[in-house]
């Protein structure tokens, strides 16, 4: 088995395990040891991590705050264990992006390397879109935009992502269709 291999299997037994782990402690110990693992790459994996999650579990850990509140049910131990969860999951899983060339770990299984290059396909059109994006905001806003710029700017990016992803749905869907892969 090659490195890439091992490497995503591990992954895989890392998130099977995490997902059985309700100990808020046994979790934390977790991130700690894969931090420590890390080596040198320990704090931007966290940073990058981080950022990730922080607009979306803050969304998720204020409602859950709410209803928990509104209920009269505990509210700071889930949501410490539903968090720390979810940041070694993200952690492990930025970690692992950065270590293992995905193609190199499915080499042998020829459905699975297929449906890697196409999705690692449409992640580089993705990205080079959102660079596109990125620096076309940039050349227009010289000074530093207000936040209600930003919001806008966020909103028709998503929107253009969003009707990327619907058009190539379309595609795909057509293409198939005249293939005869939805023949019943």
């Amino acid at each position: 088995m090659n490195r890439a291999r091992l490497w995503l299997a591990g992954y895989a037994g890392a998130v099977l395990a995490i997902s059985f782990i309700h100990e808020p402690s046994w979790l934390a110990f977790g991130l700690l040891a894969a931090l420590l693992a890390a080596g040198a790459a320990r704090w931007s994996l966290l940073k990058r991590a981080v950022l990730a999650l922080l607009l979306f579990n803050a969304s998720v850990s204020l409602a859950y705050a709410l209803l928990a509140a509104w209920r009269a049910q505990p509210v700071w131990a889930p949501l410490l264990l539903i968090n720390l969860r979810v940041l070694l999951l993200v952690y492990l899983g930025f970690w692992v992006v950065e270590r293992v060339r995905l193609l190199d770990a499915l080499r042998g299984w020829p459905l699975l390397s297929m449906v890697a290059t196409l999705t690692l396909g449409q992640v580089v059109v993705y990205r080079r879109l959102l660079d596109d994006f990125r620096a076309a905001f940039r050349s227009r806003n010289p000074l530093p935009p207000k936040p209600t710029t930003l919001l806008r700017h966020a909103g028709v990016q998503g929107g253009a992502l969003m009707e990327k992803a619907l058009h190539g749905a379309e595609q795909s869907a057509q293409a198939m269709r005249s293939r005869g892969s939805f023949d019943g």
